[in-house]
């Protein structure tokens, strides 16, 4: 996570170059908490409707999104 802040900095630099680096690195960045976090919810015995009401998604986003990911199809 140290790198966050040069990333966010990054964002509105004069290179795009830099700029859409920094973005796919704050995706995937975002992709391993958000399944880091649905994995925690799921352990600590949350429903998958809970876990989509928290992300602001639909149960089947949710569960397909995480599913997707755990088949290394996505992210």
């Amino acid at each position: 996570m140290g790198k966050l802040p040069t990333l966010v900095g990054s964002m509105d630099g004069p290179n795009p170059r830099t700029g859409l680096r920094a973005v796919a690195a704050l995706r995937q960045l975002l992709r391993t908490v958000e399944r880091l976090q649905v994995a925690n919810a799921r352990t600590q015995g949350w429903s998958w409707q809970e876990i989509a009401d928290t992300l602001g998604a639909s149960r089947r986003t949710t569960q397909r999104t995480a599913r997707r990911r755990h088949n290394g199809r996505e992210g």
